[in-house]
């Protein structure tokens, strides 16, 4: 099926103000003039496939694919490719999903419970590269009894399993008997969602055409592109030259806008935190006492104040503050004490030499700290710490790299990290911290093993018990602010600008993976200019 006459036309108009945006004004740059009412909306990241399967779109988030189910503003679960909510067993260890009838692919195919079938089955093939594997590992089977019926059979109650189905689903014909690690629908992918992809350019933007035939209704606009630019600073200047209808930007670069006419900043609540990945492999970052020095060096609402403008609170562990599962004892800690840090280094025999850094047995308390280059949170959070650590004799030498660089050297150098969910702890925590996990990736990157996480991290996942599961996680919490195999440093408000003019923006609380379609930008097909 060919394009759409106005959607091409819109593609074009939009390629047209991105390529041309360096060398011209704001005025004759502006999105909306040329492109009608498509919008332009700017990130740092950018997926490396376009499919469900292979983790595009983490939590449903995509644009382009429906899940079961979707969250909507308050980020509860309401139906979406399902006709109403799944329907969890007494036992709590079977789900079935009764379809929404009339829902078309944007091939024109219909929607059956053979693609949900295959979805699922696909994530769980072990011959698919695909992260997702270990979130259902609770999935023992996946059946279609009839073609508008989906059954999932589970080894054991999970409690926050209905989440889990707002995974986007695939057309199973597009990709049966295939490679799906190779296919070209990861390029050129096939979703129900409000969206349908026009084309993608790597390293530069996604351009996305309104589904005519959205089984949620037609989009209030013609279109989307998805502009990625890592740069903090180049994408700052691309948004005040008027190339973007909404940018992410840094929080002192978000700053900059406030009171800039035809601007406005908007500043969104999360569960997205940053912290040090302190490598248990390193003998300086593996030693308990430096762990415990640098927690009590950093100075978090500094941090806050200075870095993020206020838009952010201190961090402490990987649960936030608004969670049902944070454990109090742990989020009201005090922010900084360098005399304790003194005090922890002195007594495990870390003793200052001539130039004030510390050393034990020969090795001098120092490490390298790794950041993404292009990221200049990061990047401000990294050299906050060097100097907090300064201050009680621990050298660091911080170091701004691609991610390319950073990842082979996770086992054994530090590295500013950023994760985080408002849906279920279990989501994140099971794979950052679980012993099963160290040293997979970006899976425990730093290599903790505890026992007591390890159990109570189990603990959690398989009971459905609300009092049950929340002692789980206050066990987890403890232990980790006993061992302290991170030091985090602060939550964040995720930082727009956006355009004046722009009916529908709704803001709802974010995780850390937001650069598509989890962001500010998540309803954009309610988007319209006024």
């Amino acid at each position: 099926m060919g394009t759409p006459v106005s959607a091409r036309v819109a593609a074009m108009a939009v390629g047209a103000v991105l390529a041309v945006a360096g060398c011209s004004s704001p005025t004759s740059t502006s999105t909306g003039a040329g492109a009608a009412d498509t919008l332009v909306v700017a990130t740092a990241g950018e997926p490396e496939a376009l499919n469900p399967v292979l983790n595009y779109g983490v939590d449903g988030g995509s644009l382009i694919f429906d899940g079961l189910v979707e969250r909507d503003a308050r980020n509860q679960l309401v139906p979406a490719l399902a006709r109403e909510l799944p329907v969890v067993s007494a036992d709590g260890r079977t789900v079935t999903v009764k379809l929404r009838d009339g829902v078309l692919f944007h091939d024109g195919s219909p929607l059956t419970a053979q693609d949900v079938v295959f979805t699922y089955q696909a994530v769980l093939d072990p011959k698919v590269d695909s992260t997702l594997r270990s979130d259902l590992d609770m999935l023992a089977s996946v059946t279609a009894p009839d073609p508008s019926t989906v059954v999932f059979s589970l080894k054991y109650a999970y409690a926050p399993f209905p989440q889990r189905l707002a995974l986007g689903i695939v057309p199973a014909k597009a990709l049966a008997g295939q490679d799906v690690n190779k296919a070209e629908f990861n390029r050129r992918p096939v979703g129900t969602g409000p969206y349908r992809v026009t084309s993608w350019t790597p390293g530069d933007r996604l351009v996305l055409a309104a589904n005519e035939k959205y089984w949620g209704g037609r989009p209030a606009n013609s279109g989307v592109v998805v502009a990625f630019v890592p740069d903090d600073n180049v994408r700052a200047q691309r948004m005040r030259a008027g190339e973007f209808d909404a940018a992410e930007l840094a929080p002192k670069l978000a700053a900059g806008f406030d009171g800039l006419a035809g601007h406005r900043v908007e500043r969104v609540s999360t569960a997205d935190y940053r912290g040090v990945v302190l490598p248990m492999g390193n003998p300086v970052t593996g030693d308990p006492a430096v762990r415990r020095a640098l927690n009590a060096a950093v100075d978090r609402a500094a941090m806050v104040t200075g870095l993020l403008g206020g838009a952010g609170e201190p961090a402490f562990g990987p649960v936030p503050s608004s969670s049902d599962f944070a454990e109090p004892s742990i989020v009201g800690r005090p922010t900084a004490d360098p005399a304790a840090a003194t005090a922890a280094l002195d007594a495990a025999g870390w003793k200052p030499g001539p130039d004030g850094i510390r050393a034990k047995d020969g090795r001098r308390a120092a490490f390298a700290l790794m950041y993404p280059a292009t990221d200049s949170l990061r990047k401000e959070l990294a050299l906050a710490v060097t100097a907090d650590a300064k201050k009680v004799g621990i050298e660091i030498t911080p170091e701004g790299l691609t991610w390319d660089a950073i990842t082979p050297r996770m086992k054994h150098d530090a590295v500013v990290m950023g994760f985080g969910t408002p849906y279920d702890p279990d989501f994140l925590t099971y794979k950052l911290f679980r012993s099963d996990f160290a040293g997979q990736g970006f899976f425990n990157p730093g290599s903790y093993r505890s026992a007591v996480v390890d159990k109570a991290l189990q603990d959690a996942r398989d009971n459905a018990d609300p009092a049950t599961r929340k002692a789980a996680y206050a066990t987890f919490q403890k232990q980790l602010a006993t061992d302290l195999p991170w030091v985090f440093l602060t939550y964040l408000k995720h930082t727009y600008v956006v355009k004046d003019g722009l009916a529908g923006v709704t803001p709802r609380v974010e995780p850390h993976e937001h650069d598509v379609a989890n962001s500010l930008w998540w309803n954009i097909h309610t988007w319209t200019r006024k």
